[in-house]
């Protein structure tokens, strides 16, 4: 029988979670595959069940492993998905304060500026089609929060979409649920849905004549006006 791995006495299980994703990361363990009994990871490592237990817990929250009900686990085949829905809990946390919300803010304002400038470069005429049909369900939402809101995050995502690279697509819409509260404190300002579809319009218009400039300094202004109506109605509470 082989020796077991020493592994040291302090903090067994992340010990023992860094061995395995080190063997995940390299590539001795690859997406798909079983890794052995916790029985076995228990000889191999001479530490308890528990250490093994916690170990694996630690490798699934990281999105390395997926432990099915009974079943064994397995190394998981990452996704952008994945990735980012680890990040929620310190995202939550982020938000329950206003320097965090700025934070995120001051994120989103950078990724939606890059966004557009690329949109204005390389949209399709296809593209550029479903952002129109996209803005007229905006225009028509004006008025119904819930719609509005809807439509609002469809227009973004179609920008999204123009990058053609799902990452992009995933943290629009990880950042859309991170925001969601921001949007709804904002069209509780009287004209705020009807102001944010006139900013609309002034990025698509933008985007059609193949402007970069006009399209970032559209967007840069949608997006500062609408804080400056969530931040009237947060700060009063």
């Amino acid at each position: 029988m082989n020796e077991p791995i020493l592994i040291e006495r302090r903090k067994l299980y992340e010990q023992v979670a860094t061995h395995l994703e080190r063997e995940i990361l390299k590539g001795t363990l690859k997406p798909g595959d079983r890794l052995p009994p916790e029985r076995d990871l228990q000889l191999k490592f001479g530490v308890g069940r528990p250490a093994i237990r916690e170990a694996l817990i630690t490798l699934q929250r990281s999105g390395l492993i997926e432990i099915g009900n009974g079943a064994p686990a397995r190394v998981a085949r990452p996704t952008m998905q994945g990735v980012v829905s680890g990040m929620v809990p310190a995202v939550q946390q982020m938000l329950s304060t206003a320097e965090g919300q700025r934070h995120l803010q001051g994120v989103r304002l950078f990724m939606e500026i890059g966004l557009v400038r690329h949109a204005a470069a390389h949209a399709s005429d296809e593209e550029l089609a479903v952002l129109s049909a996209a803005l007229d369900n905006n225009r028509t939402a004006v008025g119904d929060t819930v719609a509005f809101i809807r439509s609002d995050v469809a227009f973004h995502y179609c920008l999204a979409g123009m990058m053609r690279n799902p990452a992009f697509l995933a943290l629009h819409d990880a950042m859309s649920t991170w925001l969601l509260e921001q949007r709804r404190f904002a069209l509780m300002e009287p004209g705020e849905g009807q102001r944010s579809y006139e900013a609309h319009a002034r990025i698509f218009a933008a985007l059609k004549k193949r402007d970069p400039d006009a399209a970032e300094a559209a967007m840069r202004s949608h997006l500062e006006e609408g804080w400056v109506s969530f931040w009237r109605r947060y700060e009063d509470g």
